[in-house]
């Protein structure tokens, strides 16, 4: 603050003209000046015909035209005179045509004339803004006494836009020091450069500069500058404090000030700053439209959002291609496709933007990905080709679609554009590889980049620990932190999804304390991945004290712990965090219905699970994804209302998906209903023929009511298509290494060890009670030999592990991939009674919390 003061007093005092009449020049009227170059006065009517024609058509854009004027005016013995030069490279500056302005400034050499400083400030402004730096500040030089506020204006103005901030704020300190008198482009040349961070002490003693010579009272430019400048570096206090100090505000400035509050998740201050533009007798123009149509798409605010597009018909701008795009956007982000859809169709021409936002809504939505595709070929069998935000979206909808066939043949139109190598597309392949599954390809696609930032090793990290590489997923995450990233927000919050996406509490911890110490705990985006991290970790207490900690809550926090209890199991602790979030002013959106819906599946609340299906709808206008009819449709099938949930996908306003029908195939395992489940299991083999989850459930339900002959036929089918089962992994991590264990796994070091372990376990709770249960063994072998199979799956073997290495009061964490098997939850329980130790297990369902042999499940999963 002090350094500011004194930046502030000593250019006030040594750069202020000491006479207090003087004031800063008004700005010149280039009508005038066009008029004045027309009122040259001559004695020869054909020269004054040539000039204004010359004129005339060098104001207009047509160089060569005027050129060719030139050249009659040479021929018939007509000089042309400084004006007409000036007119000429004004012309070259607008187009920045440097060709034809170094053609103009060597027939002006020809021509004998004596520069004036009106020509040598062109010269410089032509060099400058077509980025001949060197060329500019020759004749800069050159000029010696001449220079005048527009010379020193234009290379503080190059030096601002290219990258050259300091030598930008010392060439204006420099003009200063000459006694020039900064006008307003002086001024927002300099505080653009003031933009950057380490600079922005400098400008905020440039605006008490401006203030005291009075430019901030009633030049909008320079207020404007003002405002970007406080706004790129996140002051938007100070930046409203510039705005309110305007006196002559234009639509530019409110524009700039709305803009800036969207920008910056402002949504409501940008909505409320509209009304207060419309009550003042502004009216909006098509970027005022935009700014504000975007902020209600952020704050999913539809209400309004419909009020602007009726607001944008009455102005004439609806089917104005920047209107359009966030209108298309707004309703997307609302899930109202069907508008989406038809604002895109009614706008008079589509550009790259259209389509790309367009495709974005319906890969967005998760349940319109083959339109995206289908929107997809249309663009490109049309005019337009795709950029990198497009492909980018059209590779989410191939993920969500799980059609390799399709991301393949996009994939290689990527390469073929030249964009396979910039990071928000090889983002795009890495996570739709990884989601095929075939990491290979997303490990190639990752090695690839350029330059691998965050985001690039997030993905792969994130792609790694869900196709069970651990080992990998580990280095990467390593390879996050040895990258020369800074201690910013975004970083820890993507080194945060990492750990909880591989289960590494103790990473996580570590990157707590580490950004604690970077003074980094009220982001309010590190406070929602703490909560996420610490729900994935199975460590809920510490997300809990997360979220006490911060200081604000929005939607995402909301939901990050609605999610966390609903995954532990606790529905009366998420539904009563839903019902405090409404009451808070939070709006749910769909994210936190699946949350919602989830925690009701979880706990067997089918009454209120429906409740909450019709009031998302009706209450708060979030439709229904196939997500949500999922989360129904396992809520009744955990529940053994299969055929309830039959009618419901039947009755569903849009066909189901593989999602819908593999939920149904797991209620019906679960229950036992091969009737249903060959349905199901039909459905879905005809949607994806190639998904081995259908054939491993139904072959898992004809094992258990012993249907052998039917169970090899779906085994021969799986082999004839060569698709495998997923295997059962367990892992558990131990001093910051991650341990694997498969069925009947032999290859760890200590495996002696936990085998023996284990025989000594089922020993002891075999006195205590437990009864191994064969029914899980889903092979046609001898009784005894099931037993021995059941000692030999991976979660006990985990389990075990960490018993020998561990020790309390810390719980054991264990993950396993697939649904933990019955037979499993039970030992594990009596293994909990038997030695005092808890066990944290997370499956692919939930997690369970098991203490003394009771789980927080209540053997309901």
């Amino acid at each position: 603050m002090g350094g500011t003061m004194l930046a502030e007093a000593h250019l006030a005092a040594r750069f202020l003209p000491s006479n207090p009449s003087i004031r800063p020049p008004r700005r010149s009227n280039p009508t005038a000046t066009s008029v004045s170059f027309r009122r040259v006065s001559t004695r020869n009517p054909s020269l004054e015909a040539l000039k204004d024609r010359l004129i005339r058509l060098a104001d207009s854009g047509r160089i060569d035209d005027a050129l060719s004027t030139l050249d009659l005016m040479a021929d018939r013995g007509i000089p042309a005179d400084l004006v007409s030069y000036s007119v000429l490279l004004r012309s070259c500056i607008r187009s920045r045509d440097l060709r034809r302005g170094r053609l103009v400034q060597r027939r002006l050499l020809d021509s004998g004339l004596q520069f004036d400083s009106v020509v040598t400030n062109s010269l410089i402004s032509l060099y400058s803004k077509c980025g001949e730096w060197e060329a500019a500040l020759s004749i800069f030089e050159e000029m010696g006494s001449r220079r005048d506020v527009v010379s020193w204006t234009a290379l503080v103005s190059y030096g601002a836009q290219n990258g050259m901030q300091g030598r930008a704020i010392a060439m204006f300190c420099q003009m200063l020091e000459t006694g020039i008198i900064p006008n307003e482009f002086s001024f927002c040349s300099v505080i653009q450069a003031c933009s950057k961070s380490e600079y922005l002490w400098i400008g905020r003693a440039i605006l008490g500069f401006v203030v005291k010579m009075g430019f901030f009272w009633w030049d909008a430019s320079v207020g404007c500058a003002l405002i970007a400048m406080f706004a790129e570096n996140d002051d938007l206090l100070s930046a409203r404090k510039v705005f309110d100090g305007i006196l002559e505000r234009n639509a530019v400035v409110w524009t700039l000030m709305i803009s800036r509050y969207g920008q910056h998740g402002r949504g409501r201050d940008a909505l409320d700053l509209y009304l207060e533009m419309i009550l003042s007798d502004f009216e909006p123009d098509r970027f005022t439209l935009s700014s504000v149509i975007s902020a209600c798409s952020d704050l999913e605010s539809l209400e309004f959002g419909r009020q602007m597009h009726s607001q944008a018909i009455r102005l004439g701008l609806a089917h104005d291609a920047c209107v359009g795009c966030t209108l298309v956007d707004m309703y997307a982000k609302c899930s109202l496709m069907d508008d989406s859809r038809k604002v895109f169709d009614r706008m008079d021409e589509h550009s790259v933007m259209s389509w790309t936002t367009i495709i974005s809504g319906y890969a967005q939505s998760s349940m319109h990905d083959e339109k995206a595709i289908e929107l997809f070929i249309n663009m490109i069998n049309g005019s337009v080709r795709p950029n990198h935000f497009t492909y980018s979206s059209i590779l989410k909808a191939c993920a969500n679609l799980a059609d390799s066939q399709v991301g393949q043949q996009i994939h290689a139109r990527v390469i073929k554009s030249g964009l396979a190598f910039v990071n928000f597309v090889g983002n795009s392949l890495v996570s739709m590889y990884a989601r095929f599954g075939r990491m290979e390809e997303a490990i190639r696609a990752f090695d690839s980049l350029y330059e691998k930032n965050v985001v690039s090793c997030n993905a792969i990290a994130d792609g790694c620990a869900k196709n069970y590489n651990y080992e990998q997923a580990i280095e990467v995450l390593y390879q996050i932190q040895s990258m020369d990233m800074g201690a910013n927000a975004f970083t820890f919050a993507s080194l945060l999804s990492a750990a909880a996406s591989i289960g590494m509490l103790s990473k996580g911890q570590q990157l707590h304390a580490q950004l604690l110490k970077a003074g980094l705990r009220s982001d309010m985006g590190i406070g929602n991945s703490l909560i996420s991290m610490y729900s994935r970790c199975g460590s809920i207490d510490d997300a809990c004290q997360a979220f006490g900690e911060m200081n604000d809550h929005n939607v995402i926090s909301w939901t990050a712990m609605i999610t966390g209890f609903a995954k532990q199991g606790d529905a009366d602790q998420a539904l009563k965090l839903y019902q405090n979030m409404v009451s808070a002013g939070v709006k749910p959106n769909a994210i936190t219905y699946v949350a919602v819906l989830s925690s009701c599946s979880h706990a067997g609340l089918v009454e209120q699970g429906w409740e909450h299906f019709h009031a998302m709808q009706k209450d708060h206008r979030v439709a229904p994804t196939m997500e949500h009819y999922a989360c129904m449709v396992d809520l009744l099938g955990r529940s053994g209302l299969l055929e309830d949930a039959f009618k419901f996908i039947n009755s569903m306003p849009l066909r189901a998906d593989v999602l819908v029908w593999r939920t149904l195939l797991g209620g019906c395992s679960v229950h036992g209903d091969i009737r249903l489940g060959e349905i199901a299991a039909k459905r879905i083999l005809e949607l994806a023929p190639e998904d081995p989850a259908a054939y491993v459930l139904l072959s898992n339900m004809y094992a258990e009511v012993g249907r052998w002959e039917d169970v090899a036929t779906v085994r021969h089918a799986m082999k004839e298509r060569n698709l495998n089962k997923e295997a059962g992994l367990s892992w558990i991590e131990v001093e910051n290494i991650i341990h694997k264990f498969h069925v009947g796994d032999t290859s760890h070091p200590q495996a002696q060890k936990i085998y023996a372990k284990l025989d000594e376990l089922f020993a002891r709770i075999k006195e205590m009670g437990y009864v191994p249960n064969t029914n899980f063994v889903l092979h046609d072998i001898e009784d005894h030999l099931k037993e021995q199979y059941l000692l030999q799956h991976s979660e006990k073997i985990a389990v075990a592990f960490g018993l020998i290495n561990t020790s309390g009061p810390k719980p054991i964490r264990v993950f396993k991939n697939l649904r933990v098997c019955g037979d499993c939850h039970n030992a594990i329980k009596c293994i909990s009674k038997a030695t005092g130790r808890d066990v944290i297990l997370r499956d692919s369902n939930r997690f369970h919390h098991i203490r003394n042999g009771v789980c927080s499940c209540n053997d309901y999963w």
